[in-house]
């Protein structure tokens, strides 16, 4: 057993992976070769200990002699980001389904601070290069077990299943289709970037199978928590806030205790603006509660039309909420530590890094749950 896991930890492997789908660095091949990928400067890659002591390992040149698979796990790897959850989750909420809505951001946030947490309790390293070429050069200074880009697209692709399986009238065996695809795709794409090895994408997804299997029987709670008492809101800020303060410390900075916060801090906004909704009586004809079996209604003109205005309405509120939020929080932070406002380095400090994001966050997720909605009522004709 011991021989396997290092055998699924190795780097050769990944670089394997990496070359049967065209991809090599450059020194290995003619540089002059047509297909050589871009170049970035070796600077800003932090000395961390699990990197290796020359960056120019991860802005080398690279060469793609299949560009198939070069735009497919690119594009794969993007499903797994925040760019993707960041609108796929609220349109989800605004045309869609906002009960499904919420139990795919609850599952989100848990499996996502599990595995951030993960990460820099075990402290893993992440593909070496050389052998291995890595195409993104943000997260170099996180670790590597377990991927949470494997996690997030499981946990999302298997909750939508489970979660519409019951409700909406659709033949099983494409919904599961459907998921294994997504999730694969996504998974691969770790490798396929040097992101991972073969063992934090299979830990990521066993662990995310876990706690879907665990979490399952709790799932019909989270569709009754915006009935819950008027303590509830309490405890949705306090909980997730000490959470996120008390992420665990590292040797040196990286943003997973900044994206962990944001993720947090956004779950935490989504399940109080519920509340918020419920509690003040905010949306007149609620969306019944799962599960409801429906048929899925076919998609017109006109509903594209609309769906896509809320979406765009919603995107422009959120952000006018995002940098509002975010630039005053900052400067009750920095006037309170008495800290220069243009100094970069005094955001990543725990008692002002943490704070700013919570509080921004969760007002981004309260703007999706209840902003948006009702001014979307204001603006749609009856």
């Amino acid at each position: 057993m011991a021989e396997l896991l290092r055998s699924l930890q190795d780097s050769q492997l990944v670089a394997r992976f990496q070359r049967r789908c065209g991809l090599f660095p450059a020194r290995e091949e003619n540089p002059g070769e047509n297909g050589a990928g871009p170049s970035e400067p070796a600077t800003g890659v932090p000395e961390v200990p699990h990197l290796p002591s020359n960056p120019q390992a991860y802005v080398e040149k690279y060469i793609v002699k299949n560009y198939f698979y070069y735009y497919l796990f690119r594009f794969s790897a993007a499903l797994g980001q925040e760019v993707f959850y960041i609108t796929f989750l609220p349109f989800t909420h605004w045309n869609i389904d906002p009960y499904l809505s919420r139990r795919l951001v609850m599952i989100w946030v848990l499996v996502m601070y599990i595995g951030q947490v993960a990460k820099d309790i075990l402290k893993w390293p992440r593909p070496s290069s050389p052998p291995v070429v890595k195409l993104e050069k943000r997260v170099v200074a996180e670790y590597g077990m377990p991927s949470t880009h494997a996690m997030a697209a499981t946990a999302i692709s298997f909750t939508l299943l489970i979660s519409t399986m019951d409700r909406y009238q659709y033949p099983f065996a494409l919904g599961l289709t459907m998921a294994v695809v997504f999730s694969t795709l996504v998974c691969l794409s770790r490798l396929y970037t040097g992101m991972h090895t073969v063992l934090d994408v299979l830990g990521g997804v066993l662990i995310t199978a876990f706690l879907i299997a665990l979490t399952y029987p709790a799932w019909t709670l989270i569709d009754s928590l915006d009935s819950a008492s008027p303590l509830f809101p309490v405890c949705v800020i306090v909980v997730p806030f000490f959470l996120c303060y008390n992420y665990p410390v590292s040797d040196y900075y990286s943003p997973t205790r900044a994206d962990t916060t944001t993720i947090v801090a956004a779950g935490a906004g989504v399940t109080l603006g519920f509340w918020i909704n419920h509690f003040f009586q905010l949306v007149s004809k609620p969306t019944p509660s799962l599960p409801v079996v429906q048929d899925i209604p076919p998609l017109t003109t006109d509903m594209l039309v609309l769906g896509l205005t809320k979406f765009m309405v919603g995107i422009v509120l959120i952000v006018l909420v995002r940098q509002l939020v975010q630039n005053l929080s900052l400067q009750v932070l920095f006037s309170w530590f008495k800290v220069v406002s243009r100094n970069k380095e005094a955001r990543r400090r725990l008692e002002i890094e943490v704070p700013y994001k919570f509080v921004t966050y969760t007002s981004v997720g309260i703007c999706a749950t209840t902003f948006v909605p009702m001014t979307v009522l204001l603006l749609t004709p009856a």
